[in-house]
């Protein structure tokens, strides 16, 4: 049995709304809501664009790897950034928090939501398109989630409760 004070974790692409349906879930919840992309805004004093450019791919990485391993099981709904995946060691240590949640979205419905895709802070290691990050780290957020969300229909409040009944349906312990 999982104890009370696990956390809910969100991953997903950019775009996907992993920041406003956890707003929402830990709204239903009464829990505190926790995004690393703002944990990090506030370690480095700058926005994640500008940080990515002034210290590149590698540095943002180390960065953001030590913000998900800084996170313990408090009862949090967890926002994590588009790029967590690549850290091995960060996604496994958020899965002995809490259930990873991959929140999931069409292609087509990520590129009309993410208009700032070169100031947005991407970490890109391929240096391809956005369809190309796409379809590169989709093999990686399967690897990691516990539950697979669609999050391109129905309010931030409608896909936070089908987290939760799922969850609910997986183990009832854990809600």
């Amino acid at each position: 049995m999982r104890p009370t004070f696990f956390n809910i974790i969100l991953i997903g692409m950019a775009g996907v709304g992993k920041s406003t349906v956890g707003h929402a879930l830990a709204h239903i919840c009464g829990r505190k809501f926790l995004d690393t992309d703002d944990l990090i805004t506030e370690q480095v004093g700058m926005g994640l664009q500008e940080y990515l450019d002034q210290v590149g791919n590698d540095a943002f990485q180390r960065i953001e790897e030590k913000t998900l391993l800084s996170i313990t099981p408090q009862g949090l709904i967890v926002a994590t950034g588009g790029s967590a995946i690549y850290s091995e060691a960060g996604m496994a240590h958020l899965q002995t928090t809490g259930p990873l949640i991959l929140l999931e979205a069409p292609l087509s419905t990520l590129e009309q939501r993410v208009h700032n895709q070169n100031t947005r802070g991407l970490i890109n290691p391929g240096i391809g398109s956005f369809r190309d990050l796409f379809y590169a780290r989709k093999p990686l957020y399967h690897k990691w989630a516990k539950l697979r969300i669609p999050a391109d229909t129905g309010s931030p409040e409608d896909i936070a409760r089908e987290i939760l009944n799922r969850l609910h349906d997986t183990d009832p312990a854990s809600t």
